[in-house]
């Protein structure tokens, strides 16, 4: 295996992890020799590629941050959504996120802080099983039902507040049908006394590439829910429009 593959995998485990490791756990989880792995930690840990915490653990470096940021920089997508996601903040005066699907996973894209002292614990850059959020769900809404029951059969986990569904099929019910109303809700399923409600943005196939979100506490959803819904799916549909796919 090339030095290059080698280095990647050691990228890989951390980002996949998303969390700081050691030399020795990189090493068994990646399959390659102490020895080896603790030359290509030394060699991008100079380069800046990762950085090594005072406890000896090994994270991400700051040249992946900027590299990050200059590939998003590149996208029409993120441009739009950023946008967006921003005008969505200020008109709901809430926390707004954008979303994407990275495997079996949700991963945070973006996000927009609401003006509230109210603390959302996924932050860019957050990856969490597709069944524990709204956005999850919508997701692999388009899929058709055999791929999304085998989907959550095989990636569907328990939340940390134990409220978060984990039935296959009642799951790709929910997704099918929570895509056709371009609309999920889901209260305290993945953090308690939080809520998000999603909704999906579609490409010109009908595929749902990204979500956008309003992420707040649980009692603001029971009290005026219509509200937030009506703003979260008119900033989708501007999405879409702005990208050329509303004719899907």
């Amino acid at each position: 295996m090339s030095g290059i593959d080698r280095a990647l995998q050691v990228i890989d485990y951390l980002y996949e992890t998303g969390s700081p490791a050691g030399a020795y756990a990189i090493a068994k989880a990646v399959r390659a020799p102490l020895s080896t792995v603790y030359v290509i930690i030394d060699d991008l840990v100079d380069k800046n590629m990762l950085a090594r915490n005072s406890d000896g653990s090994i994270w991400l470096g700051s040249r992946l941050y900027h590299y990050g940021l200059a590939y998003a920089r590149s996208l029409d997508f993120m441009s739009v959504a950023t946008h967006e996601m921003h005008d969505l903040c200020r008109q709901a005066g809430e926390t707004v996120q954008v979303c994407g699907r990275d495997g079996d996973y949700m991963l945070v894209l973006a996000m927009a802080d609401g003006p509230s002292h109210f603390q959302v614990a996924s932050r860019v850059g957050t990856r969490v099983p597709l069944n524990w959020t709204a956005s999850g769900r919508l997701l692999v809404g388009h899929l058709p039902e055999s791929e999304r029951v085998d989907l959550f059969r095989r990636c569907a986990r328990s939340s940390p507040t134990g409220r978060a569904e984990i039935d296959a099929a009642t799951l790709s019910d929910a997704a099918g049908k929570a895509f056709a109303e371009r609309l999920s809700i889901q209260v305290a399923e993945s953090d308690y006394a939080v809520a998000c409600i999603a909704s999906p943005v579609c490409d010109r196939e009908g595929q749902c590439v990204a979500t956008i979100s309003i992420v707040l506490p649980e009692q603001k959803v029971l009290s005026d829910e219509s509200r937030y819904t009506e703003q979260v799916r008119a900033s989708a549909q501007r999405i879409e429009k702005l990208m050329g796919w509303r004719n899907h």
